[in-house]
C-alpha cells in the first residue's frame, strides 16, 4: 500500500527567509562599515608646493609697494598771453637755464598794445618835466614879485619916516605926511599878498606834481606789463633742469593758461610709491624706507602720505638720504619697502598664499615623518611684507604648507610624494 510522505514546502520556505535575512543583515553591515570609512587621502607632489618651517625671533614688519621716481620740484610753464607757436627752440631732453628760450609765439596785437604803451608813457613823462619846468618858472616870478614888494615897502616905510621928521620941523604939509603914510601902508599890504601868493605857489608845486607823477607811475605800469606780455612771447624755462614735456607743436593757437612745457630737476627726485590700503594703516612720516631702482637701491624716510585712496592704493612719498644710483631718472620704475616696527621676539612663517593679518585660516601642517600633511586651524597676528605672526595653532619648529590648498579644502588630511 501507498504511504503518503509529509510535505516540505513549509520546511524549504523557512530556510529560504532565513538564508536572505542573513544576507541582508550582511549587505546592511557592510554598507554601514564602507559608509564610515574615510575616503582616501588626496595625494600632492610635494615640488609643487611651497614648505616654511616656524620660527621664533626678532621679525621687521615691512610693507612693499610700486612705484615711480618723480622730480620734488616741477615747474609748468604756461602762456601769459594768447598766441601761435611760431618755433620751438628746444625738445625735450634738453637741458636748461633759467634765461634758456624753449619756443616763440607771436602775436601782434601784443606787439601793438606794447608799443601804446610804451608811447603813453613816454608821453607822460615828457609832460611831467614840462609842468615841472612851468611850476619852477613860475615860482621865480612869484620870488621876484615879492622881492618888488619887498623892496617898494622899504621905500615907502622909509620915506613916511622922512616926511614925519620934516612935518615936526614944519617942512613938509600934513597932507604929504599923510599921503606917504598911506603909501607905506599900501606897500606892506602888498608885500604881505605877494608872501602869501609865494607860499601858497610854493607848497602847491608838489601835490600838482604828485597827480602827474602818479599818472606816470600809472602808464609805467601799464607799459612795463605790457613789455613783460610782449617778453613772454618768447617762452622762457624759468629754473634749472631738463625739458621734459612739449604738448604743443609749431602753428598751435594757445590761449592764456595754456600749459606749454614742463621743467624739472632731474637731480632732485622722490619716489611715490603705492601701498594698499589695507597695508597702509601702519605707514607713519619718518618711518624708514629702502627703494630698489632696478640699477641699486637707496635708503630715504617717508615724507607724506596722501589722504585720498585712489584704485584701492594710498600714495606714500618717500625722500631720499643718499645719492641716487645711475640710471635714475623720472617716471622711472622702482619698488619701495617701508619698514613699520621690530617685534623683538614673535613666533612667524612666510606669509601664505591666502590669509589676511588678524585672521584665523586653515594650514597644512606636515606630520613628524614629512609624508603627509594635516589640516590645522591657525589664527594669524600682524604681517609683514614675506612673513606673518603666528598666535596660536603653530609652534616653533613645526613646518606648513604656504601654498594655495584650496582645492583640498574638504581634505583634512593630503598626501605627499
Amino acid at each position: 500500500m501507498d504511504i503518503q510522505k509529509p510535505s516540505q514546502a513549509g520546511a524549504r520556505r523557512r530556510k529560504r527567509l532565513f538564508v536572505g535575512g542573513i544576507v541582508l543583515s550582511l549587505v546592511i553591515a557592510l554598507t554601514v562599515f564602507l559608509a564610515r570609512l574615510e575616503p582616501a587621502a588626496p595625494t600632492v607632489d610635494r615640488n609643487l608646493v611651497y614648505i616654511d618651517t616656524v620660527r621664533r625671533g626678532p621679525m621687521v614688519r615691512q610693507v612693499r609697494g610700486l612705484g615711480t621716481l618723480v622730480p620734488e620740484e616741477i615747474r609748468w610753464i604756461a602762456a601769459r598771453t594768447a598766441g601761435r607757436v611760431d618755433r620751438i627752440v628746444l625738445r625735450p631732453g634738453a637741458p636748461v637755464e633759467p634765461e634758456s628760450v624753449v619756443l616763440e609765439l607771436v602775436n601782434p596785437a601784443v606787439e601793438q598794445a606794447a608799443e601804446s604803451a610804451r608811447s603813453e608813457f613816454d608821453a607822460a613823462s615828457a609832460e611831467l618835466i614840462n609842468l615841472r619846468i612851468e611850476l619852477e618858472s613860475s615860482l621865480l616870478a612869484m620870488e621876484a614879485a615879492v622881492a618888488g614888494a619887498k623892496s617898494l615897502f622899504e621905500t615907502s616905510k622909509l620915506q613916511a619916516e622922512v616926511n614925519d621928521e620934516l612935518f615936526q620941523d614944519g617942512l613938509v604939509s600934513a597932507l604929504e605926511l599923510r599921503r606917504t603914510r598911506v603909501a607905506a601902508e599900501e606897500a606892506a599890504t602888498r608885500y604881505e599878498i605877494e608872501k602869501k601868493r609865494y607860499e601858497f605857489s610854493r607848497t602847491s608845486i608838489e601835490p600838482r606834481l604828485s597827480v602827474k607823477q602818479a599818472e606816470v607811475n600809472r602808464l609805467q605800469a601799464v607799459a612795463r606789463l605790457r613789455g613783460e606780455e610782449f617778453d613772454a612771447l618768447r617762452v622762457r624755462a624759468g629754473v634749472v633742469g631738463v625739458l621734459q614735456v612739449l604738448p604743443v607743436e609749431v602753428g598751435a593757437q594757445v590761449q592764456p593758461g595754456t600749459n606749454l612745457a614742463r621743467v624739472a630737476d632731474p637731480t632732485r627726485l622722490k619716489a611715490e610709491i603705492r601701498v594698499a590700503e589695507s597695508l597702509a594703516r601702519d605707514v607713519q612720516i619718518g618711518q624708514k624706507s629702502v627703494v630698489d631702482t632696478r640699477n641699486g637701491t637707496v635708503e630715504g624716510t617717508v615724507s607724506r602720505i596722501d589722504p585720498s585712496v585712489q584704485n584701492g592704493t594710498v600714495t606714500v612719498d618717500v625722500v631720499f638720504s643718499g645719492p641716487l644710483p645711475r640710471g635714475a631718472r623720472p617716471d622711472l620704475s622702482v619698488d619701495g619697502v617701508v619698514e613699520l616696527d621690530r617685534l623683538a621676539d614673535a613666533v612667524f612663517v612666510g606669509r601664505p598664499a591666502f590669509g589676511q593679518e588678524e585672521s584665523s585660516v586653515g594650514i597644512y601642517k606636515l606630520t613628524p615623518e614629512g609624508d603627509a600633511a594635516v589640516r590645522t586651524r591657525v589664527r594669524l597676528g600682524r604681517a609683514s611684507v614675506n612673513t606673518i605672526e603666528i598666535l596660536e595653532g603653530l609652534q616653533p619648529g613645526d613646518r606648513v604648507i604656504l601654498s594655495d590648498m584650496s582645492q583640498w579644502d574638504a581634505q583634512h588630511r593630503v598626501r605627499l610624494r
